[in-house]
């Protein structure tokens, strides 16, 4: 099981994207995290381009991108979200799916987003 630390600090590193603090998002991860996009094709290696790519982050999700719910589901060192979210074209929601895995030292090594891809590129 991921441990308490683990799901403490992913829970703050969601808020610190609510308020728009990419800085303390950045820091839950380690130097040579990787990042996987919507799609499963588009790979960010190392902490250094995740955090320029926060800078952009309104590009990469739906226009009216709004998460309503987290739901965590935690295994051996990695904690999985379910994401009910909005967005302008998704009035009604959806849902997707986010694997973050942990190092030794308690950071983060991976963040996968797994989403319908189709219903993804629609809500553009």
């Amino acid at each position: 099981m991921a441990n308490a630390k683990h799901l403490e600090d992913l829970k703050a590193g969601w808020e610190a994207l609510a308020v728009g603090d990419m800085d303390k998002l950045a820091s839950f991860y380690a130097d040579d995290m990787i990042f996987v996009l919507p799609g499963q094709n588009d790979v960010l290696e190392g902490r250094e381009a995740f955090r320029a790519a926060l800078d952009g982050i309104g590009q990469a999700l739906p226009p009216g991108f709004d998460i309503k719910d987290l739901r965590y589901c935690q295994g051996a060192n990695e904690i999985v979200n379910v994401v009910e979210f909005t967005a302008e074209k998704i009035p009604n929601g959806s849902q997707c799916a986010v694997l973050f895995k942990f190092g030794n030292d308690g950071l983060i090594t991976e963040e996968r987003w797994f989403v319908d891809t189709e219903q993804w590129k629609a809500a553009f």
